[in-house]
């Protein structure tokens, strides 16, 4: 099969790899659509450590059941799937706990850790065939595309990061990252009955994409201070909640700055391993922060919302093209060209 392989750190080219083989509970999938995640572009570099190559990376994908296990049974050749990123055991402790996103042991499709004692390799779906275990499958709806269906995964991120966030309707909320995620976050607000959604970030093109897409107000970090205006937006007080949805030392500052007195501050950017926070703002303003780690179960309401047409997942996709061309599209994601955000490769 040909795969797109990151052969080492910034180099990725077409390869000729064999198709992958099943398990007694897998099933293969023939891929049909695969996002370039915002996290694929950072382990292309090294900089995340997450994709030590060669490693065949891609974990937003949907596609049709070419094989299914000698012990699959509620599924066969011909179906049309997507997957979760996460691969758990189901007889893990956190797993049993209704926590698999948490569980010990977890893989990521289309990710390598390296050899240490808790390193893995997965390859993933840049490639015409990925094998994954039966109980992350979900069914792709009659009306829902492959194209939309590669675009669950980061709509379900969306979904479990609210999730965790204690809201309250006409409550208000505050995005720091008008990227992808981030624009999922800011629906998924309106849709919970935030009445004040604030986007920030720095480019005005994607701003306006977020006012588009359900942000009453959009901010650009570099015009003035941050605080002062959503302040000036939240009653004097600051906003209820806020997401910080980049993963960087001063826009988890800026996410922290926001919020009011008791509020809850959800991170979900993981760019950078370590980053500083003002531990005496949090202390004695009582804030709450909290990380939310991937998806626990939201892929259903992920698939039914885009399928009911809630969730608009078509906004952020900027190009569906050939995986042979997916080198070229990665040093322009890289390259942090304007106007990109989801580019889909199409085996």
């Amino acid at each position: 099969m040909k795969a797109l392989v990151l052969t080492d750190y910034n180099h990725l080219e077409i390869q000729d790899l064999p198709k992958p083989g099943i398990g007694p509970d897998d099933v293969l999938v023939r891929v049909q659509a695969v996002g370039i995640c915002g996290s694929d572009i950072h382990g292309m570099d090294g900089s995340s450590g997450r994709r030590v190559p060669p490693i065949v990376m891609g974990h937003e994908a949907s596609g049709i059941i070419a094989e299914v296990g000698s012990n699959v049974r509620h599924w066969a050749t011909g179906d049309r799937v997507t997957f979760d990123s996460t691969v758990y055991k189901l007889d893990d402790w956190y797993s049993r706990r209704g926590q698999y996103n948490l569980s010990d042991g977890r893989e990521v499709v289309g990710v390598s850790t390296g050899t240490g004692k808790d390193g893995f390799k997965r390859n993933g779906a840049f490639a015409e065939f990925v094998t994954v275990p039966q109980h992350i499958l979900y069914a792709i709806p009659d009306n829902v595309s492959f194209t939309q269906a590669a675009l669950v995964e980061p709509v379900a991120v969306a979904l479990h990061a609210v999730s965790l966030t204690t809201i309250q309707v006409n409550d208000s909320a505050v995005v720091v990252g008008a990227g992808m995620i981030g624009l999922f976050v800011i629906q998924v607000l309106k849709l919970a009955g935030c009445g004040t959604i604030i986007a920030i970030d720095l480019d005005d093109d994607r701003l306006a994409l977020a006012k588009t897409l359900g942000a009453t107000h959009t901010l650009n970090a570099k015009m003035g201070s941050m605080t002062e205006q959503v302040q000036a937006l939240t009653n004097g007080r600051g906003a209820d909640v806020s997401f910080e949805v980049v993963g960087a030392g001063p826009t988890v500052k800026t996410a922290i700055d926001c919020v009011r007195k008791g509020a809850t501050v959800t991170l979900v950017g993981n760019l950078a391993p370590t980053v500083e926070v003002p531990l005496q703002a949090i202390v004695t303003r009582q804030l709450r922060l909290q990380g939310s780690c991937a998806i626990n179960g939201e892929y259903e309401a992920a698939l039914s919302l885009i399928s009911s047409g809630r969730i608009n997942v078509e906004a952020i996709l900027s190009a569906e093209v050939p995986l042979e061309e997916g080198a070229d599209w990665f040093k322009r994601l890289y390259n942090k060209e304007k106007g990109l955000i989801k580019v889909v490769l199409k085996p």
